[in-house]
């Protein structure tokens, strides 16, 4: 069923196939104006930035590509390594002609990706809004604090992710316990995300995601910290009860950036998009204005 599954229905989008990179890019946009690129995390896709898309603010173009290997975008030619996923954004970018005045959005690993973007061509980019992830420069100290969070899920994803993913219901149950009360999804959202890791592509994808991550990026986090400074506006939205990433890893005192802000929202968990959609578009829309 979930290999021949049909993109979610959202009024009045606009889709495509971009080729870029050797990745065939499956892109949803709404809206005219300042481009702003939305990038999802795991295990979602395009539909987690629903209502931006549905009702896009005056003045801007909202794009939220499916990363390489998810949602109905094809695999990468390549490793999920998030350098390597950024460049395929990059040439997404380029084809696409945005030029270099992008507004960037990120939550989970749209986010980690996000940060590799805007440090490595800042120039392209007049805002960073970054939900629920944390930030690369956050201390050993701080890390290996919270490093109980990271190997209560992310071990079983690198390892038997596939058929954790293509056979259970471990999924579902996850978007129940990952959210706050009172702001779950509704089944039929959970659907639409839980059913498209049950093709092969994009459960392999997801589970070298985080081999990835485990196996490549974290040992090389140790070995070389992250010294580049941020230079392009970056804000922080935080779902302060996310039990996968603590809050204290995306702390402004400890970000080496020149304009970085974080805030918490309480009653919210690690889903802030699908939780908190009006204020994840009240903050898009502020740093639209303070960067314009």
């Amino acid at each position: 069923m979930a290999a021949d599954q049909d993109p979610p229905v959202i009024a009045g989008v606009r889709r495509s196939f971009v080729e870029a990179r050797g990745v065939r890019f499956h892109v949803t946009e709404a809206g005219e104006g300042v481009p702003v690129l939305a990038l999802h995390g795991w295990p979602q896709h395009h539909y987690t930035y629903r209502d931006l898309l549905a009702d896009p603010p005056e003045g801007m173009r909202i794009i939220a590509p499916d990363l390489p290997g998810y949602g109905w975008s094809g695999p990468a030619p390549h490793r999920w390594a998030k350098d390597d996923v950024a460049s395929d954004l990059f040439a997404l970018m380029d084809v696409m002609r945005l030029g270099k005045d992008v507004l960037l959005v990120g939550h989970d690993w749209g986010g980690f990706v996000g940060y590799r973007m805007v440090l490595r061509e800042p120039e392209r980019f007049r805002g960073f809004l970054v939900l629920n992830m944390a930030h690369p420069w956050a201390p050993k100290g701080d890390v290996a604090r919270q490093a109980w969070r990271l190997l209560a899920y992310q071990p079983l994803m690198a390892s038997v992710g596939v058929p954790l993913q293509r056979r259970t219901r471990f999924l579902e149950w996850l978007f129940g316990a990952a959210t706050s009360e009172g702001h779950g999804m509704d089944r039929e959202t959970v659907r639409v995300f839980s059913e498209r890791f049950r093709d092969p592509v994009v459960a392999r994808t997801a589970t070298d995601t985080y081999r990835t991550f485990l196996l490549k990026e974290v040992p090389a986090s140790i070995r070389n910290p992250e010294t580049r400074r941020a230079t392009v506006p970056v804000r922080a939205l935080f779902g302060k009860d996310d039990a996968a990433v603590h809050y204290s890893l995306a702390a402004a005192e400890t970000a080496r950036a020149d304009d970085y802000t974080l805030e918490l929202v309480e009653g919210c968990g690690h889903f802030i998009v699908d939780e908190r959609p009006e204020l994840v578009r009240a903050r898009l829309i502020e740093l639209a204005a303070e960067t314009a």
